[in-house]
């Protein structure tokens, strides 16, 4: 029987890993909330197990294993997340139609403090950060699960070719071939011209264009909003398949199919690495606002080359603490963190 003491003791030790590996699992599941659950299992595991752990090697590393195995389980019927522009040609304006498709579609967004854990290092905080952005993300799906587990435990995890070689029960050998073959699919589609360059953190011109864009936006002007979003800009709104590219047609859509996100608020996020919104729309029934959309900006250039709008607003205010309503009329609202 295992004592009261004890029993913290393993579930303090455990619970230091829950950032780190949320993040692992959101790398390899594209999904925040199946991450989340698939962490939960391997605690859950991992607790049930302990007595066996021989020590063999440290508990970090027997941890990741449990948690590979509860992916690799968790994406054998082979579902890859994806973006509206991983699976349709971009909409023109005059054509644009708001067609659903089911929530295991879509790569979801994740809030950066449910991912990237504090570490000292500027550089290995910014790989960490780049690891988790849409475009890295949307490409990560497009490796088979065990390349996947290869190149973010190689790459982002920098752990050694012997340790990846004996968390999956394979040969080094084995392990340098799936790493080269996952980097020749990340090479293809950068050169197809996936980007966003974000500075971590911001530096003053971007911090300057996130202020513009939010006066911008919240004041519905869409002259000001196209002067600062780069000439083929992206917009994308999960669980819609509908993108759209370049200036105009955004800007177009957001004057006549969105001219409801007139009057808006913006509260500062951090999503994916990436600067975001929430978005609150004036709520016509209670007054004040209500919850329409979690936005997240990618930069480059110093202009804003995507906004990708996550509309499942039940699902996504809770995950980043945000309240499902705010009070107050259109000029009495304060921004918050």
């Amino acid at each position: 029987m295992v004592d009261g003491t004890a029993t913290k003791d393993l579930d303090a030790q455990l619970e230091k890993y829950r950032v780190e590996l949320t993040g692992y699992c959101y790398r390899m599941l594209g999904s925040s909330f199946e991450a989340e659950d698939a962490v939960q299992d391997t605690l859950v595991r991992a607790w049930r197990s302990h007595e066996k752990f021989e020590g063999r090697s440290s508990l970090r590393s027997w941890l990741y294993r449990i948690a590979t195995n509860v992916c690799l389980d968790m994406l054998s019927a082979g579902s890859k997340r994806a973006r509206p522009m991983d699976l349709t040609e971009s909409t023109p304006l005059a054509r644009a139609a708001l067609t659903p498709r089911p929530d295991h579609t879509w790569l979801e967004p994740m809030p950066d403090g449910r991912i990237l854990p504090a570490v000292q290092d500027p550089a290995e905080a910014a790989v960490a950060k780049e690891s988790v952005r849409l475009a890295f993300m949307a490409a990560l799906q497009q490796l088979p699960p065990k390349q996947r587990a290869v190149l973010i435990l190689r790459e982002v995890l920098a752990w050694k070719a012997s340790e990846v070689a004996e968390l999956l029960g394979t040969t080094v050998a084995s392990v340098n071939s799936a790493l080269q073959r996952a980097r020749a699919t990340l090479a293809e589609r950068e050169d197809r011209g996936e980007r966003a360059a974000v500075s971590d953190p911001l530096d003053e011109e971007q911090q300057k264009l996130l202020e513009r864009y939010v006066q911008a936006f919240e004041g519905y002007d869409m002259a000001a909003l196209t002067a600062l979003l780069h000439e083929d800009a992206i917009m994308t709104m999960p669980p819609f398949d509908l993108w759209l590219t370049g200036a105009a047609d955004v800007t177009g859509f957001m004057s006549t199919i969105g001219a409801s996100c007139a009057h808006s608020r913006l509260v500062p996020v951090r999503a994916n690495g990436l600067p975001g919104f929430a978005q609150y729309k004036p709520d016509p029934d209670k007054g004040g606002f209500t919850p329409w959309a979690v936005q997240v900006l990618e930069i480059s250039g110093g202009r804003i080359a995507g906004l990708h709008c996550f509309l499942d607003t039940q699902r996504w205010f809770p995950l980043f603490g945000l309240p499902l309503h705010l009070e107050g009329e259109p000029d009495q609202i304060e921004q918050g963190q």
